[in-house]
C-alpha cells in the first residue's frame, strides 16, 4: 500500500488554504496548515511533510529565510519546497528566495497544475535523495525496488555484484581524493562497458563506497564482466606511483597493523541468474547468493567474476570461474599520463580534466582543449605516441595482451 503523502501549506491567505485543503483532501493528501512560516524548523521535523507550499506573496520577507533553514538542515534538506508567487513580482521575488526552492506557481494557482508540480518535485526529491553523490548512479533504495519488480516478471536477468578489492588499502595509503577518482573512474568504465556489450535497458548502480551493480541478461553478463574487467585492469594501475605499478604491490599496513606487500586492486564480480520464476523469489534470495560468491571470489587473486549455477545455467562454453592472470600491454599509456609525462599539463589540471571526463563522457583530449590546457596538435602528437607505444614488440611477453576495447573506449580522449 503506497504511503499517504503528507503536504505542509503556508499561507496568511485563507481563501488559497480552503481551496487548497480541499482539493489535495480530496485527492488522499494529509494537509497540515500554517498560517505564516515558522520561526524555527523543529515543528516541520515534527510534521516531517514530504512536500512544503509557500505562499510567498502573503509571507513576510523576514521570514523566507525558512526555505534556506530547511534546505541547511540534513533532516529536512530533501523536502520540496514550492512558492506560489505573484506574477507581477515574480522576477524580484525569485531573485530573492532563489535559495532553497524548488519550484513555483504563479498566484493563483491551478490546484492540478501544482499538484502536477508537486508530484514531479517529489520524485525528483526521491531519486536525488536515493543517487549516489559522487557517481551520480542510483543507490541502494533504486536498485531495491527495480529488484523486486524483476523477481515477479517472468523474463530471465542477471544480478552482477561488484566489489573492488584492496581499494581500503589503496584509500588509507594515497588518501580520500585519490580513492574518489578510482571510484569516479570505475563507474565510467562500466557504464562503457555496460552500453558496449549489453543491452540498451540495463541497470547500473553505485550502492556505495567501492561496491557497484549491474543487471543485464544471461546472454550478455560474461561480455559485460569481460570487457570491464579488461578496462579496469588497464587503467586503474595508472593511479599508483611507478614504482608500485612496476612492482605489482604496495607496501603498507594490513588490518593487523602490519607492514605487508599487498596487491594492487583488481574486481571481484559475483553473478545470480534468475533464467525462470522457479527460483529466487525475493531480493534476499539474491542478496544471499550474492554474498556467498563473493566471500569466495574475494580470496582469490586476480580479476574475476564467477556465476551462481544453481540455477540450471549449463552454458557449454561457460566456465565456473573467470581470471584475468593476462598482464596488460606494458607499453601502453593512457593519454592523460602522456601529457604529464610531457609537463603539457599538472596533475591538478589533469584531474579537472578527468572529473568532467567521466561526468560529462567527453573525450579527454577535447576536454583539455576545451579548458584551454593544451592545443590541437598536442592531442594529436599524443595520439600519435601512444598508437606508436602500443604496437612496438619490446618488453612483451607471450602473456601480455593488447588492449582493442580499451583503446576503443579511450580514443581521442582516453581516460587517466
Amino acid at each position: 500500500m503506497d504511503k499517504i503523502k503528507r503536504i505542509l501549506i503556508i499561507s496568511s491567505d485563507k481563501n488559497l488554504r480552503d481551496v487548497l485543503t480541499f482539493c489535495f483532501d480530496g485527492w488522499g493528501y494529509e494537509v497540515f496548515l500554517e498560517e505564516f512560516p515558522v520561526n524555527d524548523i523543529a515543528s516541520v521535523k515534527r510534521i516531517s511533510p514530504d512536500v512544503i507550499v509557500v505562499d510567498v506573496q502573503t509571507a513576510r520577507k523576514s521570514q523566507l529565510h525558512i526555505c534556506q533553514l530547511l534546505k541547511d538542515d540534513f533532516l529536512t534538506a530533501f523536502i520540496p519546497i514550492i512558492t506560489i508567487i505573484n506574477k507581477r513580482q515574480l522576477r524580484q521575488q525569485l531573485l530573492e528566495i532563489r535559495q532553497g526552492v524548488d519550484d513555483y506557481c504563479i498566484k493563483p494557482p491551478d490546484p492540478l497544475d501544482l499538484r502536477i508540480r508537486i508530484e514531479m518535485s517529489m520524485k525528483r526529491a526521491q531519486y536525488s535523495y536515493h543517487t549516489n553523490t559522487l557517481t551520480g548512479l542510483p543507490g541502494a533504495r533504486i536498485l531495491e525496488d527495480l529488484l523486486k519488480e524483476k523477481v515477479k516478471s517472468p523474463k530471465p536477468f542477471s544480478f552482477c555484484y561488484v566489489d573492488i578489492d584492496s581499494f581500503k588499502v589503496f584509500n588509507d595509503a594515497y588518501g580520500y581524493h585519490k580513492g574518489d577518482q578510482v571510484i569516479m573512474q570505475t563507474a565510467y568504465m562500466l557504464y562503457n562497458a555496460v552500453k558496449q556489450t549489453g543491452n540498451p535497458d540495463d541497470f547500473i548502480g553505485h550502492i556505495g563506497g567501492d561496491d557497484f551493480v549491474f543487471i543485464t541478461t544471461p546472454e550478455k553478463y560474461k561480455q559485460v564482466c569481460e570487457s570491464f574487467i579488461l578496462m579496469f585492469d588497464a587503467l586503474t594501475p595508472f593511479h599508483y606511483p611507478a614504482e608500485d605499478r612496476l612492482h605489482g604491490y604496495i607496501i603498507a599496513k594490513d588490518r593487523t597493523h602490519k607492514l605487508k606487500r599487498l596487491p594492487l586492486m583488481s574486481l571481484s564480480i559475483a553473478v545470480v541468474n534468475r533464467l525462470d520464476m522457479k527460483s529466487l523469489h525475493n531480493v534476499v534470495e539474491i542478496s544471499d547468493r550474492v554474498a556467498e560468491i563473493k566471500g569466495y571470489l574475494k580470496a582469490l587473486p586476480y580479476s574475476k567474476f564467477m556465476a551462481d549455477r544453481r540455477n540450471g545455467y549449463t552454458a557449454e562454453d561457460d566456465k565456473l570461474i573467470y581470471e584475468n592472470k593476462r598482464r596488460p600491454s606494458s607499453t601502453y599509456r593512457p593519454l592523460g599520463q602522456i601529457f604529464v609525462s610531457h609537463h603539457a599539463i599538472t596533475h591538478d589540471q589533469l584531474d579537472e580534466a578527468l572529473r568532467i571526463h567521466w561526468k560529462r563522457g567527453m573525450a579527454l583530449g577535447e576536454v583539455l582543449k576545451e579548458l584551454g590546457f593544451v592545443n590541437e596538435q598536442q592531442v594529436a602528437e599524443a595520439l600519435r605516441a601512444q598508437s606508436e607505444a602500443i604496437s612496438e614488440p619490446k618488453d612483451r611477453s607471450q602473456h601480455e595482451v593488447s588492449l582493442p576495447q580499451v583503446t576503443m573506449i579511450d580514443k581521442p580522449g582516453g581516460v587517466k
